[in-house]
Formats: structure tokens, sequence, C-alpha cells
């Protein structure tokens, strides 16, 4: 079966074996051409690789290599250290003025119609006892 111009053709039993002949060159000519040019494409890429390793034998890729070695040290580690001093200090600033909100029980917040199949049964998997409140209120408050 071969598809010319939407039609589709059985060329096994076309009556003119010219045309078949035809249609089968055809194909063998753009498998070969395709066939060309996969290698073509293999043998420069192969070049490319050549190349670079040769490139970094001759000590080009160690000076990079240093370069980015130093620049971790110098600009990466110094810089993960600020953000992390400038997370705590605003942590610290946060907790020393945080107030807690009142616990206010609406009807429409922590319906529990099931028990939760792990723990007491009354916590979410991911509960916080410092911040997500039960149905009751909070834990360890009396309000």
């Amino acid at each position: 079966m071969t598809v010319l111009g939407g039609l589709v053709v059985d060329l096994s039993r076309a009556r003119f074996p010219y045309i078949t002949s035809v249609f089968r060159v055809r194909e063998t000519v753009k498998m070969a051409a395709f066939g060309r040019i996969s290698q073509t494409l293999l043998r420069s890429s192969l070049i490319q690789t050549r190349q670079l390793s040769a490139t970094a034998a001759h000590g080009h890729g160690e000076q990079t290599a240093r370069t980015w070695k130093i620049l971790s040290f110098v600009v990466a580690l110094p810089g993960v250290a600020v953000c992390m001093l400038n997370m705590y200090l605003k942590m610290q600033h946060h907790a020393a003025h945080h107030v807690e909100p009142e616990f206010v029980p609406y009807s429409h917040l922590r319906i529990r119609s099931k028990r939760f199949p792990w723990g007491d049964g009354n916590k979410s998997l991911f509960h916080n006892s410092e911040v997500n409140a039960l149905p009751d209120g909070y834990e360890g408050r009396d309000e």
C-alpha cells in the first residue's frame, strides 16, 4: 500500500509494472538520502566532540574549572550565607511582634465527617500544633 496524493494505492496489484517500479525507486532514493544526511550529521557531531576533547586536553578546561571553583567559593557560598542570615533575622523580628489570632469556631471550617486514618483521627496528615487549629480550638491553649 502506498499513499499517492491522498489516495491509497496497492502497488502489488497494479497493472502497470513500470509505474510500480518508479514508485519503488523513489522510495529507495528517499531512504538513501535520509541515510546520507544522518551519516553526515553523525560525522559532524563526532568531529565536534573530538575537537572539544582536544581543546580540553590542552589546558583550557583546567583553567575554566579553576575559575568556576574560585567563583563558587568567593561568590556563591557567601551569597547563600547572607541570604540565610537575612532569613534568620526576619524570622526573629516576626516572632517578637507576632500575636496569635483569636480562635473563631466557624461552622464551615474544620468539618470532620469521618476520622482520618492516622493518629488520633482528628489531626490532618501535616498537622502543626502551633499553627493549625482543631475543631474545638488550638492545642494546649485555653481560650
